[in-house]
């Protein structure tokens, strides 16, 4: 694990994969809470996603929010596409 600063702030990260520990989180829910099948759609070692799963153990408050934030910029976005296209098409 190392930290990364960016727009939302210092975050965790897995060494050697560019991948948060929240975006390996919530493959993991996507993927049935299942970290093989996690592991396997994001081309990493099941070892990687395993540690960022014990990692959410100890900070489970502090990657739920990120999950979160990344939520909301998506449904942000999304609505904006949305509004485009509406008005594209008046």
């Amino acid at each position: 694990m190392r930290f990364v600063d960016g727009p939302s702030g210092r975050r965790a990260a897995l060494v050697g994969s560019g991948l948060d520990v929240w975006e390996v989180v919530a493959t993991v829910r996507e993927n049935d809470n299942n970290p093989e099948e996690a592991a396997a759609f994001l081309e990493i070692a099941p070892g990687r996603v395993q540690a960022a799963v014990a990692y959410y153990g100890e900070y489970r408050d502090e990657i739920d929010a990120e999950i979160a934030l990344n939520q909301a910029e998506w449904e942000r976005g999304y609505a904006a596409w949305e509004a485009g296209k509406q008005a594209l098409a008046s």
